[in-house]
């Protein structure tokens, strides 16, 4: 009877579990590195953005939404549908439509805003919040 020691069984697991690691990280990381979002400035019905995403990304929109610092919704959010994902870096301004049942912010009022890229599924690829002094 031929005996072989167990020794290089655990090796060849762990190597067999990197390179399963390794193949995943590999694959995201080129959709996940080149997605990029920073919110600009704000206005009472605005939101400048600047973003960039790659194709392989699968945003189709640009969503925001603009609030009091304590509030419990926001005052205002908007989307824009229109969004070009060649990989270049570019500035957009999202049009927010107002929530009559919330107090509508004024200028040199503090504010929230939240911006994120979404994908067809609802799900947010990047985002960003910041506070903001409304202009």
């Amino acid at each position: 009877m031929m005996t072989t020691s167990n020794f290089r069984r655990p090796a060849r697991i762990v190597a067999v579990f990197a390179a399963i690691a390794a193949a995943s990280v590999a694959t995201a990381a080129p959709a996940l590195a080149d997605t990029t979002l920073d919110i600009l400035d704000v206005g009472s019905n605005m939101v400048n953005v600047n973003y960039s995403c790659d194709a392989s990304s699968g945003v189709v929109s640009i969503q925001a939404m603009l609030g009091g610092t304590d509030a419990d919704r926001p005052t205002a959010q908007g989307a824009q549908n229109s969004v070009d994902c060649d990989g270049s870096s570019k500035q957009t301004t999202v049009r927010l439509t107002s929530d009559p049942s919330q107090p509508q912010l004024t200028s040199d009022t503090e504010a929230q805003v939240r911006v994120a890229l979404v994908n067809d599924n609802g799900t947010v690829v990047s985002g960003q919040a910041k506070k903001f002094t409304v202009q």
